[in-house]
Formats: structure tokens, C-alpha cells, sequence
């Protein structure tokens, strides 16, 4: 169905929205509603005490995944424990997750509720102490380990995500980056780092024999970074040698497949899958090193958030001596403005604005999206204003985005 395509969006805005526990009747049930932050700050537990029935997205089937490998905000295990004591407080007869399948009996979804809510605390504390002791992130990911008879239970078992990347984001999220290596404190450009490695191990050859010696050892860690290394030298070298390229890139995808075949952690071995598939060319994600717009989503949100969005897009080496500001003035009647200054895109009301355009939301998504260029809307005058097209191209030319430079 062309209506569907690609997708059809399943969100349903809330009519009633709360930020304490609260206490509703629901089909002749009374339902117990309380704010549980998990892996989204709006997360919610619902309680049915007639039922002895409780939903919640705390108790997941596998290690709570303190870090997630796509990149997301800080998720304070210590938020989390105030949940699930909550949850084991009410000695419910069925646990209903977000994700997984129900934990039935009061006596083992207490039993399990504890164990899997001890070593998140494990992880935290362990974690802490480690800093406490002044390690760093390589010595804190081995002092870190999880007790073995976690294998006993699927709550505990590390099915999405590990323990040793969790720790590290325990200590970003407690300490920040720097965790007290001076090497850390200030790097070597990368490039300039990986001829310098080479040099030292005595050469291209034998930094390759190196890591091929890691490799079929089994020393994977080694043999990555290795490999990582090689890869950085030659695109950066005058010989930019396609042939070396392709070689240490096979090497990493072969250490990434391996990686993947070996780790407990789904969204692990699905990063590595996907990034040797990249390096042995049969996937192009390109795409995803852009700042992409949807349409729908450009739609359907105030438009002042995709105005104001663009200023993680301007080019600072663009604007050094440039000062301006631009009115949005949408058919809608809203209107947003973009103050740049001092090498930054400003969000403003845009009342105060020397430069103004006017248009509807369909032609600012089709803009974000490229269906439609610059020159394309101000030709057409899908685009219009009150200055010349020459002072507002060159506003938009200050952003690195290609439909609003064309």
C-alpha cells in the first residue's frame, strides 16, 4: 500500500501525561502508574495489584545495557536500581517486559528481580571503586569482571552488550573522558600517530607481519588495532596505496568477523558484521555520516526545530567576518529565526532580523530532504523575500548542508 511506504508512524501523542505516581481505573482495573527512567527518561511502571501483574521496561531477558554502542545519553544505573526496588517491592505474581518473555511466580521473578538488580549495582560500584583506586580505562575493564554464576540466569548474561563497555560508561557518565593516562591527555593527530607507529615497529611489512602473527594467534584486540593503525598510514601517506588499503582492511574485517562469531552481545556482533561488510565493500553507509532530515518529521514537528537544527550544520570557516539573521515566515503564521555570529548559528525569534523569506512547510521539508534546492524554491518562488536572492543565498551558503548551497 503506496499510503504505508515506507512505513507507517505508530506514535500515538498522549492526552494525558504525568510526572508522579498516579492512580487510574482502567476496564474496571485499578491501574498504579509511576516514572521509571530506564533506557527512555518517560519510561513508565504499570502496576495492576488486583492482577498482581506488573509492566514495567526495567527487567530486560538479558544484562542491562548501560551503554548502547549507537550512541545514546548517559543511563545512570543508579536511576535504574530506584525502579526495580520499586518493582520487587511489590512481590508481583507476573513480571511483564518491554523486551522479553514474562517472569511468572512471585518466588522466582523475586528471586531473579534481585539478582539481575545486584550486579547492575555490581557494575556501578565496582566501577567507582576501580576510579577510587586511580585506574584507568584499560586496568578498570579487567579489575571490573562479573561473577561467574551470572551464566545461571538470562537477566544477568551479557545478550546485549558487555560488561567491560558498560564500565566505561559508568566512568564517562561519573568522570568524563579523562580518565588520568597522561598519553590520553594529548593525543598525536592520528595520521601523524600511525607513521610514527610504523616507523617504530620497523616499516609497513613487518607492522603487517605483526598483525597477521596477532591474528592467527587469536589475538584479536591486538591484531584490530593493528590493523587500524595500517589502514590510518596508508590513507594518509603519499603512496595512498589502494592495494595496502584493501589488505589490512580484509585483516580488520576478518578480526571483526571474528569478534562477532565469539561475543555473547547481539548488538555487538551486528556492529562488527555491519562494519566488515563495509570494509570488504558490500555496504556503502555513507548516508550515515551525513546530518540527515526526514520529511515526515520535518513536518510534523514546529518548524522552529528544524530551523534551530541547523546550527550544528554551519561551517565556522565559512563565517569568520560574517553577521547576519534570517526570519522564517511560514504560511502557517509561525515564524523562527537563525542569528549568525562569532562562528555560531544562534536560534532567535527571528523578530529582530534584517533578512526575511517567506514559504510553507512542504517546501522547507523538500528543502532539508533535497528534493528541492535553493536555487530550485527561490526560482520558482516557492521561496520568497523581500531582499535580494543574493543576500539570502549567501546566509544559507554558511551550512553544510548541499540542497541549501545549490
Amino acid at each position: 500500500n503506496p499510503d504505508h511506504a515506507p512505513f507507517t508512524p505508530g506514535f500515538v501523542e498522549p492526552n494525558q501525561t504525568f510526572a508522579e505516581a498516579t492512580v487510574a481505573e482502567i476496564a474496571g482495573l485499578k491501574v498504579e502508574m509511576i516514572p521509571a527512567p530506564s533506557d527512555a527518561d518517560d519510561s513508565i511502571t504499570i502496576w495492576f495489584p488486583e492482577l498482581g501483574v506488573c509492566v514495567n521496561n526495567l527487567v530486560w531477558p538479558a544484562l542491562f545495557n548501560v551503554f548502547a554502542i549507537r550512541g545514546e545519553e548517559y543511563r545512570d544505573p543508579r536511576v535504574l536500581l530506584t525502579g526495580i526496588d520499586y518493582i520487587i517491592s511489590l512481590r508481583p505474581e507476573i513480571v511483564i517486559g518491554t523486551h522479553g518473555p514474562p517472569i511468572i511466580g512471585t518466588e522466582y521473578a523475586t528471586t531473579e528481580m534481585i539478582r539481575y538488580r545486584d550486579r547492575i549495582q555490581f557494575l556501578w560500584d565496582q566501577t567507582v571503586r576501580g576510579i577510587n583506586r586511580g585506574m584507568n580505562l584499560e586496568k578498570l575493564t579487567q579489575f571490573v569482571q562479573l561473577p561467574g554464576s551470572d551464566y545461571d540466569s538470562y537477566l544477568t548474561r551479557q545478550f546485549y552488550g558487555l560488561a567491560e563497555h558498560h564500565v566505561r560508561q559508568i566512568h564517562s557518565g561519573l568522570r568524563g573522558w579523562f580518565d588520568g593516562d597522561p598519553a590520553k591527555l594529548f593525543p598525536d593527530d592520528p595520521s601523524k600517530r600511525a607513521e610514527k607507529f610504523i616507523k617504530g615497529f620497523g616499516g609497513v611489512k613487518r607492522s603487517q607481519e605483526i598483525a597477521d602473527e596477532a591474528y592467527a594467534n587469536g589475538d584479536l584486540r591486538w591484531a584490530i588495532e593493528l590493523s587500524c593503525v595500517l589502514i590510518e598510514y596508508h590513507l594518509h601517506s603519499e603512496s595512498n596505496s589502494v592495494v595496502e588499503i584493501e589488505r589490512d582492511s580484509k585483516l580488520l574485517a576478518n578480526c571483526l568477523r571474528a569478534i562477532a562469531q565469539r561475543t555473547t552481545a547481539a548488538n555487538i556482533r551486528n556492529w562488527c558484521l555491519t562494519y566488515a561488510l563495509e570494509l570488504e565493500g558490500s555496504l556503502d553507509l555513507e548516508r550515515h555520516r551525513i546530518h540527515r532530515f526526514s520529511r515526515s518529521v520535518v513536518i510534523a514537528n514546529p518548524p522552529s526545530s528544524t530551523v534551530h537544527a541547523l546550527k550544528v550544520l554551519l561551517d565556522p570557516s565559512r563565517v569568520t567576518e560574517y553577521e547576519e539573521e534570517l526570519r522564517w515566515e511560514f504560511d502557517s503564521g509561525e515564524t523562527t529565526g537563525l542569528l549568525i555570529r562569532n562562528q555560531v548559528a544562534v536560534p532567535t525569534d527571528g523578530k529582530n532580523s534584517r533578512l526575511s523569506i517567506c514559504l510553507s512547510i512542504e517546501t522547507w521539508a523538500n528543502l532539508l530532504t533535497g528534493s528541492l534546492t535553493l536555487s530550485d524554491c527561490l526560482s520558482s518562488e516557492m521561496i520568497t523575500t523581500k531582499n535580494t536572492i543574493g543576500q539570502i543565498t549567501e546566509f544559507f551558503s554558511h551550512f553544510d548542508l548541499a540542497p541549501l548551497t545549490q
